[in-house]
């Protein structure tokens, strides 16, 4: 695992100590991992909304093998993707 530093201001800094003296993370490095990952999740959630919405717009079309063989290939490589993050 890599290291990163940051700098907080106070305010921010009082803020995050807050959230580890409840006891529910562990450090400050564990409390901003969670929110990043939270961020994370959000970006991917709003993308595949848009690629829905972006669905339903379009005109209706059959999809063909190599459609579904390039859906296929896609998706394997994003959780390839994932599993190589963690």
């Amino acid at each position: 695992m890599q290291s990163m530093n940051i700098s907080l201001p106070d305010p921010l800094k009082q803020f995050v100590d807050g959230q580890v003296s409840t006891g529910r993370y562990s450090s400050a490095s564990e409390y901003v991992r969670e929110l990043i990952r939270a961020d994370e999740k959000r970006k991917a959630e709003e993308q595949l909304e848009a690629k829905l919405l972006e669905g339903l717009s379009d005109t209706e079309t059959a999809l063909t093998p190599a459609d579904w063989s390039l859906i296929r290939k896609d998706a394997l490589a994003k959780i390839e993707a994932r599993k190589q993050r963690r």
